[in-house]
């Protein structure tokens, strides 16, 4: 690892970033983004994550809770905060940077924003696609809020790592919306629809989610049952 990539890596965990990689976006190429031409002279993706709050979680059983609707915000905020720190860091190096939001839907058909936070992940090394289409880390589990920033700074690319969900259906099983088809990927899906009912999904996080307090789109019953985002507090 360079000295620049170290720098920044140390950077990012010192601004609030649980786990930080790089992704060479040209293995993204054909992936949907907004706009078409969204990674062109970006060859690189930065992929930040902050962990959920394991107490947070718990409070979930078969819907979301406002106590977890509020701790999405909350992270998704933070994120916001660390990508506008990194790219400041890089511009200050020479490079440019775009930071992509944390979260935004901008089409509630397709449910799609300027790209996919989870993909860039994936192709960093962060974890591997789980069935659930979540991004699964060693670490934390799908128990994380991811951010990019894309930039042209001429750092080291990381590498995809295996997936480990194996014959695990404790997401498939848990559903509240039966979406989850049990379907294993190397990578990642050919489509989402592969792995997960993406219309069954989407009409009950309308029904569960963005009343009151709730935020619209959160469900969290995959991300609270993965036995990965458990084992974290075993090893420790």
């Amino acid at each position: 690892m360079t000295e620049l990539k170290k720098e920044l890596f140390s950077n990012a965990l010192e601004w609030g970033a649980d786990l930080i990689a790089v992704a060479d976006t040209s293995r993204m190429a054909g992936m949907d983004t907004r706009p078409d031409d969204l990674l062109n002279n970006f060859p690189r993706a930065i992929s930040i994550a902050v962990q959920l709050a394991d107490g947070v979680i718990e409070t979930i059983s078969d819907a979301p809770t406002e106590l977890y609707s509020q701790h999405y915000q909350r992270v998704n905020t933070l994120l916001d905060h660390i990508a506008s720190r990194v790219s400041c860091f890089l511009q200050n190096n020479g490079a440019k940077a775009l930071p992509i939001p944390a979260s935004q839907i901008l089409c509630k058909e397709r449910f799609v924003s300027y790209i996919s936070h989870k993909a860039v992940a994936i192709n960093a090394g962060l974890g591997w696609q789980g069935k659930s289409l979540l991004l699964v880390t060693p670490q934390y589990g799908p128990r994380v809020r991811l951010v990019t920033i894309l930039t042209d700074l001429d750092i080291e690319a990381d590498q995809p790592i295996k997936n480990r969900c194996d014959k695990c259906t404790k997401c498939t099983d848990a559903c509240p919306a039966g979406a989850i088809k049990n379907v294993n990927t190397e990578l990642h899906y050919s489509s989402r629809n592969e792995a997960v009912n993406l219309s069954s999904c989407v009409d009950h996080l309308n029904k569960v989610s963005g009343y009151g307090n709730l935020m619209p789109y959160i469900c969290g019953v995959c991300v609270a049952v993965c036995p990965w985002g458990k084992k974290k507090r075993q090893s420790h």
